[in-house]
């Protein structure tokens, strides 16, 4: 992926206000899910620009050094050859300082175009040093945002099932009250009553006729002394 595509879903990301989608959302729980997987994909994308930003950095760092050195290398030949011309010079060998100081000539060209590279490398260098801390810093706040983003998963989750089990809770009350079990205790404990009075009912229905029959008896010997009595006259009479 492109560092400009990069950078600009990382931005995309990093600014996401995680809250206010959550709200707008049917099922936050699926979305969270979402999103964690956008957030793991987008890290795992940005790394890979990261590494190939510092990696591109570190072969610019490298060439900038090897052009630094060679810049080096050749200046020293120069300074080399420009001596050597003076030393033929001085010995009134003018062909060979000739030579000598058209090769010192050469070396100071070469010595310039390293040193133009090095100057190019500059720019490009320091570009790719701040592209690198930019790639770096919104890596690290994505990973916070991920940490955010499970974290509030973990918490969504655990809030939903305890909204759930309370749910089931009130509908087991409100079951409850519709069928109303005091009423049939209520029920139950009235046809025990009107048991228990048909039972006192019939045992006073029995006890009435033990009185009778105990009655009967007082009048059969209420009758048996009166006919004693009579017998009693006619023998005396």
């Amino acid at each position: 992926m492109a560092q400009s595509s990069i950078l600009g879903r990382m931005g995309q990301l990093v600014r996401a206000n995680i809250n206010a989608l959550l709200d707008s959302a049917e099922d936050p729980e699926k979305m969270l899910d979402q999103m964690v997987r956008d957030y793991t994909d987008s890290i795992r994308e940005a790394e890979e620009a990261v590494a190939q930003t510092i990696g591109n950095l570190r072969l610019q760092e490298d060439d900038a050094k090897e052009a630094g050195e060679a810049a080096a290398e050749w200046g020293s030949k120069a300074a080399a050859a420009s001596k050597r011309a003076d030393e033929m010079r001085a010995a009134g060998n003018v062909a060979d300082a000739d030579r000598f100081d058209n090769l010192a000539k050469i070396a100071i060209k070469r010595q310039i175009g390293y040193e133009d590279q090095v100057k190019a490398f500059g720019p490009q260098i320091e570009q790719q040093t701040a592209l690198v801390s930019q790639l770096k810093d919104g890596l690290n706040v994505m990973r916070a945002k991920r940490e955010e983003l499970v974290q509030k998963k973990d918490q969504l989750i655990a809030r939903a099932k305890m909204a759930q089990a309370q749910v089931q809770v009130q509908q087991s009350i409100k079951s409850v009250n519709i069928m109303d079990p005091t009423s049939e205790v209520a029920r139950f404990e009235e046809k025990i009553r009107r048991e228990e009075a048909k039972a006192k009912g019939m045992a006073e229905v029995a006890a009435s006729s033990l009185d009778a029959q105990f009655e009967s008896l007082d009048d059969a010997a209420s009758d048996l002394d009166v006919d004693a009595r009579l017998a009693a006259l006619k023998a005396g009479g």
